[in-house]
């Protein structure tokens, strides 16, 4: 790279969790900087973040259609190169696509958008304008992750037969005060969409099955359930059966309300030969069982496993930054490319999988609405 990839933030402003996740991750191998912002919709907090940032006032701006007016009439190389869109579920579609007629690269929180019809347009603007199009889908770029993913595609498995998937959170397990902005827009079907816990984290379970497998989701069959009230009928919970375009099968498990739990992501891949177990909150081990044999345990950058996505040496822990950072780095280095003009092949999650996210969420939803097996293409 001849000079550090720039970019422009939207949202993630005081009081934001992600926006500071993004931030730290972007920034964390050195190749990215953030020049310009419209961190929140009250200008006052949105100049005060710029200034916490060391932004010049000139770069903070009123809201994302003057960033993207102003900073498209700057040269390249001053101009940012990306926006980093880190708002409410219901702002995505009309940022995303605002940039891309601008001529900016996107990089954008899951879910994509908050209707099929409005994702497919996602992805023919991408089509369109050639924009470098990333969806934060930051657990597939956990080094051990890639790594049994590489297992899957080397038949160290054998033929894939059965996909198990569980995320249970317990942050939602009482109701949300107007204080608690996190849980306020999620829990609130205008600036969440059709779900709440499918489509925050059971998306997440959804991508990380589909990743590791190399295998596409063909239908489900869903039951989802809200338990606490005040939420217009969005889930805190459920469970959706699945079929896989080779005839293996699974269950997804998806709740906010299981009292407790903190962010336990687990996935375990049963194949012809061996199986494969992956915990987030223990996210450097990779286990994998055999019928006639001891398990074997990988670690991350032990005799060289995963070592490719790591940045440190064995025992020193890596995590959600980490992963996070290298989304980020690898697409910047996509966007350079795109900028010398070269093919890259990038591993980040793309709008195709913004795409099939927001088919399995509202496929979720319906088919626990209507009682049956959906198929996810129709």
């Amino acid at each position: 790279m001849k000079r550090r990839i720039r970019y422009g933030m939207v949202g993630g402003g005081p009081g934001s969790f992600i926006g500071g996740v993004h931030r730290r991750a972007a920034r964390l191998d050195g190749e990215i900087e953030l020049v310009c912002g419209a961190f929140d919709i009250d200008p006052v907090k949105s100049k005060g973040m710029a200034k916490e940032l060391y932004l010049p006032e000139e770069r903070c701006y009123l809201n994302y259609e003057e960033m993207f007016e102003k900073e498209s009439k700057l040269p390249l190389g001053e101009r940012m190169d990306f926006v980093s869109i880190c708002t409410p579920n219901h702002l995505h579609y009309r940022i995303a696509m605002a940039a891309m007629e601008h001529g900016f690269n996107v990089l954008c929180e899951k879910p994509m958008t908050l209707t099929i019809e409005d994702a497919e347009g996602l992805a023919e603007m991408v089509k369109k304008t050639g924009a470098v199009f990333c969806l934060n889908h930051n657990y597939t770029a956990y080094p051990v992750v890639r790594a049994a993913r590489d297992m899957v595609k080397a038949g160290q498995l054998g033929d894939i037969r059965r996909v198990m998937v569980e995320y249970p959170q317990g942050w939602l397990a009482d109701v949300v005060t107007s204080d608690n902005m996190q849980g306020s827009w999620r829990t609130n079907p205008k600036t969440t969409g059709v779900s709440c816990c499918m489509g925050d984290i059971g998306s997440h379970a959804e991508n990380l099955s589909e990743f590791i497998t190399g295998l596409k989701i063909t239908e489900i069959c869903a039951g989802i359930k809200n338990f606490v009230p005040g939420r217009s009928g969005l889930d805190d919970d459920g469970d959706v059966l699945l079929r896989f375009n080779n005839g293996a099968e699974g269950v997804l498990s998806a709740s906010q309300i299981a009292v407790g739990e903190e962010n336990a992501l687990r996935i375990r891949i049963y194949g012809s030969k061996a199986a494969i177990e992956w915990r987030q909150e223990n996210p450097e081990t990779l286990i994998m069982k055999f019928n006639n044999g001891p398990q074997q345990i990988f670690r991350r950058n032990w005799a060289g496993f995963a070592a490719k996505w790591s940045r440190i040496p064995a025992g020193h822990p890596e995590g959600f930054f980490e992963a996070l950072a290298n989304i980020y780095t690898d697409f910047a280095h996509a966007i350079d490319a795109k900028l010398e003009g070269k093919p890259y092949q990038g591993e980040f999650p793309t709008v195709w999988d913004g795409v099939r996210g927001v088919k399995f969420i509202h496929k979720v939803v319906a088919s626990s609405k209507e009682g049956k097996w959906l198929k996810i293409e129709e």
